[in-house]
């Protein structure tokens, strides 16, 4: 008999706000990880897209972010909010030289499993329930599922995010 998967977590909008409250911003390294944490959040992107954005990767005007070579080596488009924007400009000013967009403090590409213990600390750190099961796939899950519910379009959820195949999109979307 074929073993059943456990469904991913989704935050609930309060978790999700609890989640971002938990980032110093007077800090450079908390607005980086604000900004990485958002992405995934608020686009869709996984650990391994987050780290590799460069700068010309992303379009201000637009607010338009090309992910290179995701998941599969295929590259997507995602759109950003005016509030994300915002953070993304704060971001650009304070950030150290780097070909990265979100780099190390001196300068070098920031590895996944920082991304990955930073979540799960912060989901600690927010009181979300189960906050051991919170990681980069939860937010975009999180974001699958949000934009499902928000615009009914599974076509428009699968390619936000990125899949080939519709079945696959229907596994995160927990509506």
């Amino acid at each position: 008999m074929a073993k059943s998967r456990r469904l991913p977590k989704v935050l609930t909008p309060d978790e999700q706000r609890a989640l971002l409250a938990k980032f110093d911003l007077r800090y450079a390294s908390g607005l980086r990880n604000l900004v990485a944490v958002r992405l995934m959040l608020e686009c869709g992107l996984r650990c391994g897209e987050v780290v590799a954005i460069r700068p010309e990767h992303v379009d201000l005007n637009t607010c338009r972010l090309l992910i290179r070579e995701g998941k599969g080596g295929k590259d997507r488009v995602v759109w950003f909010s005016d509030d994300l924007h915002d953070l993304i400009t704060h971001w650009l000013e304070r950030r150290p030289p780097s070909p990265w967009l979100l780099p190390t403090r001196h300068g070098g590409q920031l590895d996944g499993r920082y991304i990955r213990e930073l979540v799960k600390r912060k989901a600690a750190a927010a009181g979300i329930s189960e906050s051991d099961r919170v990681t980069p796939h939860t937010l975009r899950h999180t974001f699958a599922t949000d934009l499902l519910r928000e615009t009914k379009n599974i076509r428009l959820t699968q390619k936000a995010l990125g899949h080939a195949n519709l079945t696959t999109t229907m596994i995160y979307t927990h509506v």
